[in-house]
């Protein structure tokens, strides 16, 4: 090991607590990194500016990910900052570097058909059916984050005015609608299933589990596979799948970017973005169905 290897690793235990996983991360890129050097006869106190380029596409070769070069070129760089505001080294030769971006993969969404598969329940007789029911209209209708959702509370609603006030990442608040479907499905639970979980346990969390307390993100997964083996769909569907299938079936059916970005609670309408490329998708797919010469 690089002894200045070693002294920017204390420094980023001491500066910035870094978690034991993520320092031997670090500790692994820049050995990698300290050896390619090693091997070309090269000291990291006085590189030109390009050596790191190199190595950038000796790691491209090499057929690491790009998320994988994107991770370890962010240690190199930070490496040569510590070096240069240490006084070890008098230039920093990923001053000029772009970083590598990183793919982004589109995530996974249910159709249309799909959609209504999973909310198409035959029975909503228990108290827990119409729990179900109302969460899974619930998350689709307005996009919400999991723990968003569990965390819901009573005061949180207002079905007259068809929407629900959400405390998104950060403590950011936000006001996202409810359609018809979601508003009525929440009556039924309110009405009939709420009062029945709650087991004089007077409690302010809007969806409880069989004790009356509030239900956390675990069990909300463990219910939706349940459902959706039950409505056959043969993807891979977690929480987030519903959040991603509300933002792409409203950019389907002609919302903008910007009234995404708010309902989803997107601090970065650049997060938002990645629904466009599923929506050109889409786009191409009815392109390729409909164009007699496509």
């Amino acid at each position: 090991m690089d002894p200045l290897v070693d002294r920017f690793l204390e420094g980023l235990v001491v500066e910035r607590g870094l978690a034991q996983n993520s320092l031997e991360a670090y500790r692994r890129d820049l050995t990698r990194y300290t050896e390619y050097l090693r091997g070309r006869r090269k000291t990291v106190t006085a590189l030109d500016g390009a050596e790191v380029p190199r190595y950038l596409l000796v790691l491209r070769e090499a057929g690491l990910s790009p998320r994988s070069v994107a991770r370890h070129m962010s240690a190199v760089r930070q490496f040569h900052r510590f070096l240069v505001r240490e006084g070890y080294a008098a230039d920093d030769p990923t001053a000029h570097l772009e970083s590598p971006r990183p793919w982004q993969r589109l995530p996974v969404v249910l159709t249309s058909e799909e959609v209504e598969r999973l909310l198409s329940f035959r029975e909503t007789t228990t108290p827990q059916d119409l729990r179900d029911h109302a969460m899974l209209e619930v998350m689709y209708a307005s996009g919400l984050r999991v723990s968003e959702l569990v965390g819901l509370r009573l005061s949180d609603l207002n079905l007259n005015a068809g929407i629900i006030h959400v405390l998104g990442k950060g403590d950011k608040e936000r006001l996202v609608p409810l359609g018809d479907a979601a508003a009525a499905s929440l009556r039924a639970y309110l009405a009939h299933g709420r009062p029945r979980l709650e087991k004089r346990r007077a409690s302010p969390h809007l969806f409880l589990g069989r004790h009356g307390r509030g239900l956390t993100r675990q069990m909300f997964w463990q219910l939706l596979k349940r459902y959706v083996r039950t409505a056959g769909i043969a993807k891979r569907v977690t929480p987030h799948t519903l959040r991603h299938s509300f933002a792409t079936h409203l950019l389907e059916g002609g919302a903008d970017l910007r009234s995404v970005q708010l309902m989803l609670g997107h601090a970065d309408i650049g997060t938002t973005q990645i629904y466009t490329h599923l929506s050109r998708s889409h786009l191409k797919a009815i392109y390729e169905k409909f164009h007699p010469r496509a």
